[in-house]
């Protein structure tokens, strides 16, 4: 069925209620890489239990997460056809290492661009802490939709990406990423066999599983967090950007940081492919 606009602005997607363990804090982050050097105390503290512990902020993207409900054949979507187009977090409090949380997610905009050139769709997702009703964290998302488009849906408006950075950047920092990394990060909720499977991948036109936007999103959320926020998660305020190209697990991530007069402006790349992985990025520390 193709897409029904009203419906799909106004579907559905179930609240999530969440019960986060210090395992599952421990789990994000070392699926992101944390504790590859066992004598490195910054990224020990995101994986090690305790008074001590803290939460990576991107990990705010795991909580509350209502799984792949664009496959519902009600939304009219042709979720084989869908790409994580843009993304963003926004942290109002330190994330908690374990506790219950909560995700109300909500379809926010609907864009088609035409026949044959699919459709955007704009979502958000709040967390909030269940004990105390206190918000956490705002994630949006942007949905671009390939095999969709000419169902007569709005033609606007379409949010605007930050400007690209110019000239050598302030800061440059890389991480690698593992060969199983998308198999770890896959447990954090996100069982897309594209991610997993060699002939999924194969049948999306990619010569083996890449990895998850939101696993490259969280591997330079650390890199934001080590190079703008010395290491403390308290300053981490917001983040956006667009993912431009996938990233193949086992690939070294170059983080390249601009500093601006409201926070910076960041892009990353697969280092070995010379090929830029994520662009149009914007940061702000909190406060």
């Amino acid at each position: 069925m193709p897409i029904v606009t009203e419906n799909l602005l106004n579907f559905p997607i179930p609240e999530i209620r969440q019960r986060l363990r210090w395992q599952d804090s421990a789990l994000y982050a070392l699926s992101l890489g944390c504790g590859q050097d066992p004598m490195d105390e910054a990224d020990l503290r995101f994986v090690t239990e305790g008074a001590a512990m803290h939460a990576l902020p991107t990990m705010a993207v795991v909580l509350g997460y209502p799984g792949f409900w664009l496959r519902d054949p009600a939304t009219g979507v042709d979720a084989v056809r869908l790409v994580h187009g843009e993304q963003s977090v926004e942290i109002h409090a330190p994330l908690p290492t374990e506790g219950e949380v909560i995700g109300r997610s909500r379809v926010t905009g609907l864009v088609d661009r035409g026949e044959g050139k699919g459709a955007l769709l704009y979502s958000e997702r709040v967390i909030l802490d269940a004990a105390t009703g206190a918000k956490l964290a705002t994630l949006e998302q942007t949905t671009f939709l390939r095999g969709d488009g000419g169902f007569g849906g709005p033609s606007g408006p379409v949010k605007k990406p930050a400007p690209e950075p110019e000239g050598a950047p302030d800061l440059v920092l890389d991480l690698p990423t593992r060969p199983e990394m998308a198999l770890l990060y896959r447990l954090n909720g996100d069982h897309n066999p594209l991610h997993s499977s060699p002939a999924v991948a194969a049948k999306a036109g990619f010569p083996r599983p890449i990895l998850h936007g939101l696993a490259t999103f969280g591997l330079v959320g650390r890199a934001l967090l080590r190079a703008v926020c010395e290491g403390d998660p308290a300053r981490f305020g917001r983040m956006d950007c667009r993912f431009s190209a996938p990233v193949f697990p086992g690939e070294t991530i170059r983080t390249e940081i601009w500093r601006t007069e409201n926070g910076c402006a960041f892009r990353a790349r697969a280092v070995e492919r010379d090929v830029v992985v994520v662009g149009n990025g914007a940061f702000r520390n909190a406060g």
